[in-house]
């Protein structure tokens, strides 16, 4: 399993960004369960975990209103699948990413690919 934490993003962009890893992989979240706005001041923090299979079924380019900052952790090869997987359906850059013995973080910034 790998953790996806999207911030910087509408509800909107944070449901888009989970269809398409949800769309390739298998998740925690029931198919009904989309990111909504919680009334505050607070940064919106959206979290899902994902099972990055060998396969999946990648997407073709989707906009997105804005632009998200994700972070994606976890062992080094789910963090692959997972990068791999939104850089089919986003532009991605990467932003940052450390390394431990047995996991891996990135961070992203993800936009729609022109």
């Amino acid at each position: 399993m790998a953790t996806v934490s999207l911030t910087g993003a509408s509800e909107e962009d944070a449901a888009t960004v989970f269809g398409v890893l949800r769309t390739a992989f298998p998740t925690d979240r029931p198919p009904d369960d989309l990111p909504q706005e919680q009334p505050g001041d607070r940064t919106a923090v959206w979290t899902a975990e994902f099972q990055p299979t060998q396969e999946w079924i990648p997407t073709g380019p989707i906009p997105l209103e804005g632009s998200v900052s994700a972070t994606l952790q976890g062992g080094y090869v789910a963090v692959d699948r997972l990068r791999e997987a939104l850089g089919a359906a986003f532009a991605v850059q990467e932003r940052g990413t450390a390394s431990g013995d047995q996991e891996k973080e990135a961070d992203l910034r993800l936009g729609t690919k022109r």
